[in-house]
């Protein structure tokens, strides 16, 4: 296996889980009563507030409703769409 095919999976299968991460957000904001620092919700909210938190501040909530998951959601799915998609750049260079 070529190393980009490596990088590329790595990349991949990262940027999957981060998606992934980001929809459980979403659907943790209909939980308002959800114990965020307890497990399993803790394994949700450590690799996903860091990222979030910048965003809330340049987006408040619309409503009452967090939106910033959302935007994270559409950031990574592009990202990984550029770099692991059809045609992105990580399957150009292999």
């Amino acid at each position: 296996m070529a190393t980009t095919e490596i990088l590329s999976w790595g990349v991949g299968l990262l940027l999957a889980l981060m998606t992934l991460l980001f929809i459980f957000r979403i659907v943790l904001t209909w939980y308002p009563q959800a114990d965020l620092t307890q497990l399993p919700f803790l394994l949700v909210v450590w690799p996903t507030e860091p990222l979030l938190v910048p965003v809330r501040k340049l987006v408040p909530p619309i409503g009452g409703v967090d939106i910033a998951p959302v935007i994270w959601v559409g950031i990574v799915t592009l990202l990984r769409e550029l770099l692991v998609g059809q045609q992105g750049l990580l399957r150009m260079l292999g």
